[in-house]
């Protein structure tokens, strides 16, 4: 069945954001506080992993570095369009809809979970390559693996950030069902170079998303998506 995928995402990111609902409220706000800077550290080491995935290759029989400058252009070009258009603001004015028509008015940390969430969730490879496979191929375990990990990081940001992070299920649906629908058409788009840089330049915008996590909000992650057009683009260049 069509949308297979995405539909398994979803449903994982709406089940672990109703366990992590529960869990919250067992929880004290303490600790609460102590889960959300352990999950923002673990983000940030997964994104540190992607990242030098792709940055490091063996020459010689020794490591070598690579991809600065293609990182370099990928997010000040990114980050210069994203900040022309606000797209932070765009998610911010999402999110307080959603908080109004959600009956969740009073619930001051609603904005800032969904946001995090939803960058956490909807940002890498998994998604992309995933629903590619699942449009063409009909093949849906990419993002089968992908919901599980969802699972887990939706169930601790709900308990620790609150209720919002479960509304990130809204854009990952969006997000994965129209690629998946769209697959025939962007495939050719999406080389293995094009997802190699996706997934390097992806890593590290998560990273800023585990920054934020742990120290509070000091990026403007989602006014850095476009770096993301840009990292498809340049891999054809560079």
């Amino acid at each position: 069945m069509i949308l297979t995928g995405t539909l398994i995402n979803t449903g994982s990111i709406i089940v672990g954001g109703l366990a992590g609902g529960l869990a919250g409220r067992l929880i004290k706000e303490d600790t609460q506080d102590m889960l959300s800077k352990v999950c923002g550290v673990s983000t940030m080491f997964i994104a540190i992993s992607g990242a030098m995935e792709g940055m490091l290759k063996i020459e010689e029989g020794g490591l070598v570095s690579g991809q600065g400058m293609f990182i370099i252009l990928c997010l000040v070009l990114g980050t210069l369009l994203g900040e022309i258009l606000n797209l932070e603001k765009g998610f911010e004015r999402f999110g307080e809809w959603l908080k109004q028509k959600t009956g969740n008015a009073r619930d001051t940390r609603f904005v800032d979970a969904f946001v995090t969430a939803s960058l956490t969730v909807c940002i890498g490879a998994m998604a992309i390559v995933g629903s590619i496979q699942d449009g063409i191929l009909g093949d849906y375990s990419t993002l089968a693996v992908k919901s599980v990990l969802d699972f887990i990081i939706i169930l601790v940001m709900t308990s620790s950030l609150g209720r919002g992070a479960a509304f990130s299920a809204i854009p990952v649906f969006l997000l994965e069902g129209g690629m998946t629908l769209l697959a025939r058409l962007i495939a050719p788009v999406f080389t293995d170079e094009a997802i190699a840089g996706i997934s390097l330049v992806g890593s590290i915008l998560i990273f800023c998303v585990g920054i934020n996590l742990v120290w509070g909000k000091k990026v403007r992650v989602a006014n850095m998506l476009p770096a993301l057009i840009f990292a498809v683009a340049l891999a054809y260049v560079m």
